[in-house]
């Protein structure tokens, strides 16, 4: 068995995350840690896990965490990972990180998109970026492996494929994002206030979404040179989800039958990315690790469409895949 911790449980992830690995036959939850005052139950902040999981939030040092925990899951918000895991990792565990403090490259990239210098700037552009469809080899050596965030994979994964090809160009991507309200986190914010977000669609952080250069740095390994993407996320009034919407030039005349054709072989025997012939909805992945994607030429574009749970394929999932290939169990274990 795998003794595992969870930082920052009380939020959405955390609690997909738990879910997930109450059904996983080599895991124990031995610690789940949060600020909170008066070490509360667990089951008191998410109620779904009454009679499941009787831990209760602990405050605990990052060094008593890595020396209790075997793998440590870190649900903390950017700046404050980075900050605390150095330490994990010292004591000894393995560390699958939720947030975007190790997905980018370098220091000054992060400091441009999230207005802070980073606290562990040495291990940009050594951490493993974990979305095993693309990493799978490099995340299996790993000690810390950066999560990927949501929106970014709904792209990457449709668009990664068609770069290595050499079938799009990689200078004119745009990709248009919808995301249910969970996607914001458990924290009230005035635009998830239920008055504000029901019955209402809204763009925002246009052209300043902090997810913009993790795709274009991820898909550029695929491109071969930098690529420039237009990246825009709206939030949809609904709990979970994500429909990403990517438009791309082909290079020379491209059928819709190539360009479902490379998809299919670049995602023959993933258990978990879903090439199918129908226009996809959220529905279709919701509460699943799955992405669907599709493709369509519309009058000379490359048209690509995927979805995925936010929640699930998005993070926690996709942090339970991370943590199978680091340990050498089959990707799916402990998924539905």
């Amino acid at each position: 068995m795998v003794k595992v911790a969870v930082l920052g449980a009380t939020g959405y992830t955390a609690l997909e995350l738990l879910k997930i690995l109450l059904r996983h036959p080599e895991v124990e939850i031995v610690a789940v840690t949060s600020r909170q005052d008066g070490s509360p139950p667990i089951s008191s902040v998410h109620p779904s896990l009454v009679g499941r999981l009787d831990l209760a939030l602990e405050d605990l040092s990052p060094e008593e965490v890595g020396k209790r925990a075997d793998c440590v899951f870190g649900c903390l918000p950017h700046c404050a990972s980075a900050e605390i895991l150095p330490r994990v990792l010292a004591a000894g565990a393995k560390v699958v990180d939720f947030s975007a403090d190790y997905r980018l490259d370098d220091a000054a990239t992060y400091l441009e998109w999230y207005g802070h210098e980073h606290p562990d700037a040495a291990r940009l552009g050594n951490t493993v970026y974990g979305l095993p469809e693309l990493f799978r080899e490099q995340i299996r050596g790993a000690r810390l492996v950066a999560n990927p965030g949501c929106y970014s994979t709904s792209a990457i994964l449709p668009l990664a494929p068609l770069l290595r090809a050499g079938l799009i160009e990689r200078d004119d991507i745009i990709v248009d994002s919808k995301s249910g309200v969970s996607g914001a986190g458990r924290q009230p914010k005035l635009m998830t206030h239920f008055p504000e977000c029901n019955e209402s669609m809204s763009a925002y952080n246009v052209g300043r979404h902090r997810h913009t250069p993790e795709i274009e740095q991820v898909i550029g390994r695929f491109a071969g040179t930098a690529p420039m993407v237009i990246f825009t996320p709206q939030l949809a009034p609904m709990d979970r989800g994500i429909l990403s919407t990517i438009y791309a030039k082909p290079k020379g005349t491209l059928t819709e039958a190539a360009v479902m054709a490379c998809l299919r072989e670049a995602y023959a025997g993933e258990r978990f990315v879903r090439v199918v012939d129908h226009l996809p909805g959220t529905k279709d992945t919701v509460d699943t690790n799955f992405c669907d994607v599709t493709a369509r030429i519309v009058r000379g574009r490359v048209l690509l469409i995927s979805c995925l749970d936010n929640l699930v394929k998005g993070a926690s999932g996709a942090a339970v895949q991370n943590f199978n290939c680091l340990h050498g169990f089959p990707e799916s274990t402990g998924m539905l």
